[in-house]
């Protein structure tokens, strides 16, 4: 063997039997250790490009491309002036800090950006630190000693790695979707939310019966509101997303929300109008936050307090505090309250309602209560969607409040709601669902956790969404009812005062237990169609309506989508073919064309015909094979009417006595 006497330290290729190669074609490797080493003695791959890191961690680093927006801030005169970097995260560092402020001490507490488990140079260098060394520290507490970690305004994917790594109970779900639990509460806690009640709320506010609005002193909300900011500091991080509302440019309002949770982080990016790099740059001060302490409950022996949760709204500080529930909708639905008491000051309606939208420009909102098919009905794939749940009309035309929607899914099919099933994937999260532990497929008719899962994504994941979410003024209103006493018209033509009356009641009916045999329908109303959420009276809001169905052409519509021939288990349900020729022939305005007349007790005007519905089932008496039946429970309904506009028409009476009178005219007559 050739070589085979060496034994000075030198090695080299060497052959056997003439070759140069060993086993299984492997060249055989030789190094002279005491040699000179030369370019062609190494022995490297050449078929990438060199490697630029030296270590691991320098190659992590260089896995992740900065994305600091680029545009510089405008200083007092108007001038471009360059903000570095450091300075630019200082001064929201500065912002933030004051919005975590405790009431009592001079400062806000020590904040310092990014995760705590992945301590850089570039986080030591964006840090806020109020304290210096040296000087005498009066009242010093040990969450003054610590510092905070804000994790602000993170993609979805930096939230999806939050979630998993430390939230328990958080899966990513097999189209991409993170799984979430919100706790013991799967709902929103409408007996826990209180409202200040001050001088200027005392008067402009809706209190006493039938209100939702529940008071609380200021005093008791700085309580919470300690207590809440309290326990965000002591947290090694916090997450912060400064948002907006309302795509309206004119008239959004900036958010910010402080919470404990990737989940709410997440849900809020998904739910709030995300802004773009450059109007973060500029985003300042916000005009209202929200202190979301959920996991920490409020202190049961303070004042006004009922159980262990308190949702808090202070209008004149401009301030929302969350304790005791970890359900996301609350955060939803708080800032929709604001809006409902910010949006009328500026004669600017804020709507409970789906949006959707023709080729021609040609708007139509859409109110309805859970059942009544509102979701159903405004999404069409033939017209744009704006929105599917709380919207403004003002001066400009319609606008969407929110960037994402909240869509139930209990029950959710591919076949019944396509665009809902759609967007379920990466982004979008999934609350209280019910899934398998080794696919991740979910499962939406378990309801081992709640029948009240829900998911919240951005509105860009409707293909037909239309983006920005803004439309001319609404050329139909439309108000469903899903009617299980069987006794309302499929359609009905409405008058301005008659819109107002069915907007202020907010009807439907649903279907009780069974009792002896006996099913029988259950009326619900609800102020405005969201009684829960709306702060002034409701005659405020419909007269708002009113005027500007008047001032610009709208027309109004009673659509029920509920029972004909009989109430609940003896007539059917109407069919949904024929509920959706009717509202094509709302959009397309032949219905305006038909001859009208009018019904007994509501005195609704309904049309002659409608192509594609038959016309014996337009005036419901004709479907009724017992007449006294028919009307009996005809006056039973409009009884119902009355007794749920009592109070609402006293409290009109007292403040504007000449158009209660109108609104109350165009009630039922038994």
């Amino acid at each position: 063997m050739a070589n085979e006497g060496k034994d000075n330290g030198e090695f080299s290729f060497v052959s056997d039997g003439g070759s140069e190669t060993g086993r299984r074609g492997l060249p055989k490797i030789h190094t002279e250790k005491n040699a000179p080493t030369t370019e062609r003695d190494i022995c490297h791959d050449d078929s990438t490009t060199p490697m630029r890191a030296r270590t691991l961690e320098h190659l992590h680093s260089l896995q992740k491309k900065r994305s600091t927006p680029t545009t510089p801030l405008t200083d007092a005169q108007g001038v471009f002036s360059p903000v570095s970097e450091a300075e630019r995260q200082k001064q929201q560092l500065i912002s933030i800090s004051a919005s975590l402020a405790s009431l009592t001490r001079e400062t806000g507490p020590k904040l310092v950006r990014g995760d705590p488990e992945k301590k850089t140079e570039a986080q030591k260098a964006s840090v806020l630190d109020h304290l210096h060394f040296g000087e005498p520290i009066l009242n010093l507490s040990d969450s003054a000693l610590k510092f905070t970690h804000i994790l602000y305004n993170l993609s979805p994917a930096e939230l999806y790695e939050q979630a998993i790594k430390y939230e328990k109970g958080s899966f990513i779900t097999a189209t991409g979707a993170l799984a979430t639990l919100s706790g013991a509460k799967t709902g929103r806690s409408p007996r826990d939310k209180r409202v200040v009640k001050d001088d200027t709320t005392e008067k402009e506010l809706w209190w006493g019966k039938g209100s939702p609005n529940i008071e609380m002193d200021e005093h008791t909300f700085l309580i919470n509101r300690e207590r809440a900011v309290d326990y965000l500091n002591s947290l090694d991080k916090v997450f912060v997303n400064d948002q907006f509302l309302n795509w309206d440019s004119e008239n959004r309002i900036k958010v910010r929300i402080v919470s404990a949770r990737a989940y709410h982080s997440l849900f809020m990016h998904n739910m709030c109008i995300r802004p773009t790099a450059e109007e973060l740059e500029d985003f300042g001060t916000p005009d209202f936050t929200i202190y979301n302490a959920g996991q920490f409950p409020c202190n049961r022996y303070t004042h006004y307090m009922t159980s262990s949760t308190s949702i808090d709204m202070n209008l004149d500080r401009k301030e929302m505090v969350i304790l005791g529930t970890q359900y996301a909708g609350e955060m939803k639905k708080g800032l929709f309250s604001l809006m409902h008491y910010l949006m009328p000051k500026r004669q600017i309606l804020s709507l409970h309602s789906g949006c959707n939208m023709g080729k021609n420009g040609d708007v139509a909102l859409f109110f309805g209560l859970s059942g009544t098919g509102k979701t159903t009905l405004s999404t069409d794939h033939n017209r744009y969607l704006i929105g599917d749940d709380e919207h403004c009309w003002s001066d400009n035309g319609v606008s969407n409040i929110e960037g994402g929607c909240y869509a139930k899914c209990i029950d959710l099919s591919r076949e019944k709601e396509p665009d809902i099933w759609n967007a379920i994937k990466f982004g979008t999260v999934l609350e209280n669902v019910v899934f398998d532990e080794h696919t991740r497929e979910v499962d939406y008719s378990e309801k081992s956790v709640t029948e009240n899962t829900r998911a919240a994504y951005p509105i860009e994941y409707i293909p037909n969404a239309k983006i920005p979410c803004i439309g001319p003024h609404p050329k139909n209103v439309i108000l469903l009812a899903c009617d299980a006493f069987g006794v309302l018209p499929p359609v009905s033509k409405l008058s301005l005062p008659q819109t107002m009356y069915h907007f202020i009641s907010g009807y439907t009916a649903l279907v009780a237990g069974t009792e002896d045999g006996v099913k029988e329908p259950q009326a619900t109303f609800s102020a405005c169609f969201g009684a829960a959420f709306i702060m002034l009276h409701p005659s405020r809001y419909a007269a708002m309506l009113a005027e500007k169905m008047k001032k610009h052409g709208a027309t109004g519509w009673l659509v029920n989508t509920g029972w004909s021939g009989g109430s609940y288990g003896s007539g059917n349900r109407i069919k949904l073919a024929y509920t959706r020729k009717i509202i094509d022939a709302i959009h397309s305005g032949a219905l305006l064309e038909a001859n009208y007349s009018k019904t007994r007790v509501f005195g609704l005007e309904i049309p002659d015909a409608i192509e594609g519905v038959p016309s014996h089932i337009l005036d419901p008496i004709n479907t009724w094979s017992d007449k006294d039946a028919y009307l009996e429970t005809l006056l039973k309904l409009g009884g119902l009417f009355k007794k749920n506009y009592e109070g609402i028409h006293t409290y009109q009476v007292e403040r504007d006595s000449k158009l209660a009178e109108e609104i109350l005219a165009a009630g039922p007559t038994l």
